[in-house]
């Protein structure tokens, strides 16, 4: 599923196109990012053990990439637990300050 979405950044930025799927830099951007704070007990249960993080505080990364990310950093990009990822990924949307500085940070303009 694409996540195609027009915005315009606060720098008044042309509008441009942002394809998570051929993204991926919120989710490579910082082992702090993908933490829990909102999520029931039930809901961090849906999200398979593999990927929560020893402390089970967040998201269990690799350096600064999610371990639930697949694919290539701005070439082809998906998430492994979509439909149960945590609020905070949820909350992330295409265009964004916070995805306008993960891409920034990973050179993808």
């Amino acid at each position: 599923m694409s996540r195609d979405v027009q915005i315009s950044d606060e720098r008044d930025a042309p509008l441009a196109d942002f394809d998570c799927q051929s993204c991926g830099a919120c989710c490579s951007y910082s082992s702090e990012w993908p933490r829990f704070s909102l999520e029931s007990d039930e809901a961090l249960e849906l999200i398979p053990e593999q990927y929560r993080s020893a402390d089970q505080s967040g998201m269990r990364c690799e350096g600064e990439r999610c371990l639930a990310l697949s694919g290539k950093i701005g070439e082809a990009t998906a998430c492994m637990i979509y439909a149960v990822r945590p609020d905070v990924c949820r909350a992330c949307l295409p265009g964004d300050p916070e995805c306008l500085i993960a891409r920034e940070a990973h050179g993808i303009v």
